[in-house]
């Protein structure tokens, strides 16, 4: 096992990897740009340090050179990327190899396959898995709006090296096509630095259903059975639901099968994410792998009772998925998860981020609720720079209706004053009648 570990994140997930490592008995380095030198998160590592320069957070966590520097100094021997900032960047994970520090997740070839999303469609067409019509990604506009005709609409422009729901646009008719690559290229070059596009078949009304993979450096793999991420705004997932309600068995053991049989077919290691677009007719298709931990990985681990991160860190370090004493037997799911994601969103205000000091601050407990945080508190200063997350909802019940039911009395027993919330939004999600009766797609 590792002597010390370096997290590049911040706020939940970092403070989440601190808890995993410290169960290990594992060392906790946390690094900060000045902008977040009184967030909660870092108090939570052994270690701090500052990194960046002032003005600039975001760019400071962006930093590969940074970051390499940071872990040097702190003699820490494994970077933990989380999800986001550099957890998908494959010259993170070279920069870790070239100076003899483990990244936890898999190879940057691995990550540079994942990354580009027509090449990781063009593995899973390879592996016999289902996939949409789509085209070779292009920087051409024209190449593109030629492509389209052969493809049908509605289509969906998407950026290679796209992620959030950034760089991607429904498209109805071919008229309005110029327009929305226009916008879409312009968006993934200023967030991804790369405008290339390309165009994939709309699947009306989908579910949204991504299957849980653990693989070890053996070779062997996994799964943790499947999450309904179908609750979006703005191709920004809202609820997470796990199991998925409503999924016939064999239809499940099928998604989860692919699951496992892409994970082999790249030769994947660590947690993974394997993401599916099931439409009503029964029909799914691979749309992409998200090659690192998950937001929502809470409501896997609330049913499944395995510890991610601790899986993640563990399998980094060398052991196999029999000495975590996983096998896929041995998973299996009890009862319903459901993870709301509260944030500075002002439903009142077209879901405009808030910002601002919080100025009163008491969370919900009791059975069957998890919290997980790592930048509010009463004093706490919520700026503009991150995302406008502030902690995450996670609830555990025998069916959905429990789980909703008690995420429900929970998100009524927030306080949170001096910023506004989108609590009153999630409510009333999680009370509607298609919710709570699984019908909800990514058109809800």
């Amino acid at each position: 096992m590792f002597r010390k570990i370096l997290v590049a994140n911040r706020g939940e997930i970092a403070v989440r990897a601190f808890r995993a490592a410290t169960e290990l008995g594992v060392g906790t380095v946390a690094v900060f740009p000045y902008e977040d030198r009184f967030a909660e998160y870092r108090l939570k590592a052994d270690e701090s340090y500052q990194i960046g320069e002032v003005g600039h957070p975001v760019r400071a966590y962006l930093d590969v050179a940074g970051i390499i520097r940071a872990a040097k100094d702190a003699g820490v021997d494994a970077i933990y990327p989380g999800y986001g900032f550099l957890s998908e960047n494959p010259d993170l994970a070279q920069a870790c190899e070239d100076n003899d520090i483990t990244f936890v997740g898999p190879a940057h070839t691995i990550l540079e396959l994942t990354g580009d999303k027509a090449a990781a469609i063009a593995a899973a067409r390879a592996a016999g898995l289902p996939t949409l019509n789509g085209s070779d990604p292009s920087a051409d506009p024209d190449t593109l709006i030629a492509a389209a005709g052969s493809i049908g609409f509605p289509v969906f422009v998407k950026a290679v090296s796209g992620g959030g729901g950034r760089g991607m646009r429904r498209v109805e008719n071919a008229d309005a096509l110029p327009a929305a690559l226009t916008e879409a290229m312009r968006e993934a070059k200023a967030a991804f630095g790369d405008s290339r596009m390309y165009l994939e078949e709309a699947v009306v009304s989908p579910r949204h259903i991504e299957v849980q993979i653990l693989a070890d450096s053996q070779g062997n793999v996994i799964h943790l059975f499947e999450r309904d991420c179908s609750v979006q705004r703005r191709h920004q997932k809202v609820v997470e639901l796990a199991p998925a309600p409503n999924l016939a068995p064999a239809l499940r053991d099928q998604m989860c099968a692919d699951a496992v049989r892409f994970a082999h077919h790249i030769n994947y290691t660590n947690a993974g994410t394997v993401e599916f677009l099931l439409g009503a007719d029964g029909r799914y298709v691979f749309i992409e792998m998200n090659p690192r931990i998950q937001v929502e990985h809470t409501v896997t681990e609330e049913v499944t009772d395995v510890d991610l991160v601790s899986s993640q860190l563990r399998i980094a370090a060398g052991e196999s998925l029999a000495d975590l004493e996983l096998s896929q037997d041995s998973i299996q799911v009890r009862g319903q998860a459901l993870q709301c994601r509260v944030t500075t969103e002002d439903p009142a205000n077209g879901f405009r981020p808030d910002t601002g000091r919080v100025s009163v601050y008491r969370s919900p407990g009791g059975a069957g609720v998890r919290l997980d945080g790592g930048v509010v508190f009463t004093g706490a200063e919520v700026g503009a720079h991150f995302d406008s997350m502030l902690v995450k909802l996670t609830c555990r019940g025998r069916n959905l209706a429990a789980a909703a039911r008690r995420a429900y009395r929970a998100l009524t027993e927030f306080r949170i004053r001096g910023v506004s919330t989108n609590i009153p939004f999630l409510e009333a999600v999680i009370t509607d009648p298609d919710f709570l009766a699984g019908r909800a797609t990514t058109s809800f």
